[in-house]
């Protein structure tokens, strides 16, 4: 039986149908024969509550509490499973919660640390500098004046976020196993991707690694920066780092924006993104605004690196491609990425791809030049992809996602920026770059020691195959269908063919053979014509059996 079925669940499992039959949902909750299941209705008076829009749906999610924020971030970048107007919605879904009293912070650190507060830290601000669903961050100053940020996560969180997946993952089971939309989209694998991404995040030393990998990878671009962590500080529910002084990019004012070179920055932030994502494979997903600060030495520093995307080199190459492709237009290429990258359904329909993803592309071509559609283009992309059966990979939506956040960048550090046009260039500069760095002594190596034993085995090959061939004894061996099993199959087609003339015969020459009068007879009907119906009775029901038997 699904998991939702448990009495601890039931409660919670019914608060979330509820949720679902508001936001649009109520067909697939009844169809599916959830209320029953659970003993609770979603009732047409809840169901009217709202409108189903995507501004009811966000305020939902955040009465539900931090997984299913967390859940809403996830859903913002599943094009393919929602709506635009539920997406928009759901990428302003704020994760901005009342912080916990200071006391259970200060026991969440000297746990963790092995030590009082007041040993390990100079000071410590009691008030959050941000609060969100899973921890918050506070101010301090370390022994020896190094300022840092200590992000905290939340007591009890980890057991709250174990429950709601159990949850989540009883219904999605549920709805998988009695709804056509279930069957579609697979529910289940949804929440299965979010308990991936949620399981990483609470732990606060992947993030830490992140930091390091990033301030290593983006070490050669010297307007953007990303905090360092701290060793020995950092713990899986605490994560201390360097402190970044810098003001939000949504929060400068006009007279702030005068006196940086935005478009410099921003076009070292594009070139250093298509360097994550054609090269390093290690992605930051989420440079959203809020953040991206202004440092005072007018760099961009690049925060919160919970949410990260690994690529490895096939995807890579595809992404290039399709990139390109949907930047010069064309569309059976870019149809072509879109398969190699996702995955066909049961309800796969590809001549109605096809013309979708043309479709797309010709809509975005229409559009004035310098108009920043990248990002859209590939949000799109995995709508159309769900719609004709195709599943997208996360890191499609991911990038999808990473893209839009950095033309909101753009539009507010350098509006007239053209971000379609620096994707190109820094592609091209990211691939040729690739292509250099692959040609190491050691590759060279590899490639000339390969070209030798072709070298070498090139002449006895070349001898063997024409020497076959001159004395006919050549031969190719192809892996297709079973020659015995074919041939078996013909011979029985034969032998119900001939079974079947026979069988013709004897019944036309028995009703010939009726209307001849003889001595013999048998009820009255003439001996031979009777006996001849009889053969044929027989043979046809030993036709019709043996058919029945072994045919398929």
């Amino acid at each position: 039986m699904p998991r939702v079925l448990r009495p601890d669940l039931l409660r919670r499992s019914a608060e979330i149908a509820r949720v679902l039959a508001r936001n649009g949902g109520h067909d697939l909750v009844s169809s599916s024969g959830l209320e029953e299941e659970l003993g609770a209705t979603s009732g047409e008076g809840e169901a009217a509550d709202g409108d189903g829009s995507g501004a009811d749906l966000a305020a939902d999610l955040e009465s539900l509490g931090p997984t299913f924020i967390k859940l809403g971030q996830l859903l913002s970048t599943r094009g393919d499973l929602l709506p635009d107007t539920h997406i928009e919605a759901l990428s302003r879904l704020q994760d901005d919660v009342a912080p916990v009293p200071f006391g259970e912070i200060r026991a969440v650190v000297e746990e963790d640390l092995g030590g009082r507060l007041s040993n390990v830290f100079e000071s410590f601000d009691e008030e959050p500098i941000a609060s969100a669903s899973l921890g918050q961050v506070h101010h301090a100053v370390m022994r020896g004046g190094r300022e840092v940020a200590v992000k905290v996560q939340r007591p009890g969180i980890r057991e709250t976020v174990a429950h709601d997946l159990e949850v989540l993952h009883g219904l999605a089971q549920f709805l998988d196993d009695h709804t056509d939309a279930g069957e579609r989209y697979h529910f289940d694998e949804i929440v299965e991707e979010f308990e991936r991404s949620l399981v990483r995040e609470l732990d606060y030393r992947r993030e830490a690694v992140g930091l390091g990998e990033f301030r290593s990878n983006l070490s050669a671009f010297e307007l953007l920066t990303v905090p360092d962590h701290v060793e020995g500080l950092t713990t899986s529910r605490v994560l201390t780092m360097e402190h970044v002084a810098g003001t939000k990019v949504t929060d400068l004012s006009g007279l702030a924006q005068l006196d940086i070179d935005g478009h410099a920055l921003v076009d070292e932030l594009f070139r250093a993104y298509m360097q994550q994502m054609l090269s390093d494979g290690f992605v930051h997903a989420d440079p959203h605004p809020g953040n991206v600060l202004l440092t005072p030495d007018h760099r961009l520093a690049l925060i919160d690196v919970g949410m990260v995307v690994r690529l490895d080199s096939r995807t890579r190459e595809r992404m290039l491609r399709l990139l390109v492709a949907l930047s010069d237009g064309q569309a059976g290429e870019a149809a072509d990425v879109g398969l190699a990258l996702g995955r066909p359904t049961s309800f796969f329909d590809e001549a109605a791809f096809r013309r979708d993803v043309a479709g797309l592309v010709a809509s975005y071509q229409d559009l004035p030049p310098g108009t920043s559609h990248a990002g859209r283009i590939l949000t799109e992309m995995t709508r159309i992809s769900g719609q004709d059966g195709v599943r997208p990979p996360s890191e499609l939506t991911l990038l999808g996602r990473t893209l839009l956040a950095l033309e909101q960048v753009a539009g507010e550090l350098a509006p007239d920026f053209d971000a379609d046009a620096a994707i190109r260039r820094y592609a091209g500069e990211v691939l040729q770059r690739a292509m250099v760095d692959q040609l190491t002594p050691s590759s060279m190596l590899r490639g000339l020691l390969d070209t030798k034993e072709f070298v070498e085995q090139l002449p006895r090959r070349a001898n063997t195959i024409l020497g076959d061939l001159a004395d006919g004894s050549l031969r190719v061996r192809v892996d297709a269908v079973d020659a015995e099993q074919m041939i078996g199959a013909i011979q029985r087609l034969a032998n119900r063919l001939v079974a079947g003339l026979v069988l013709a015969a004897l019944i036309i020459g028995a009703a010939m053979m009726a209307g001849v009068e003889t001595q013999a007879t048998i009820l009255g009907y003439p001996a031979l014509a009777l006996v001849f119906f009889v053969v044929a009775a027989f043979l046809g029901l030993w036709l019709v059996v043996g058919i029945l038997r072994s045919d398929d």
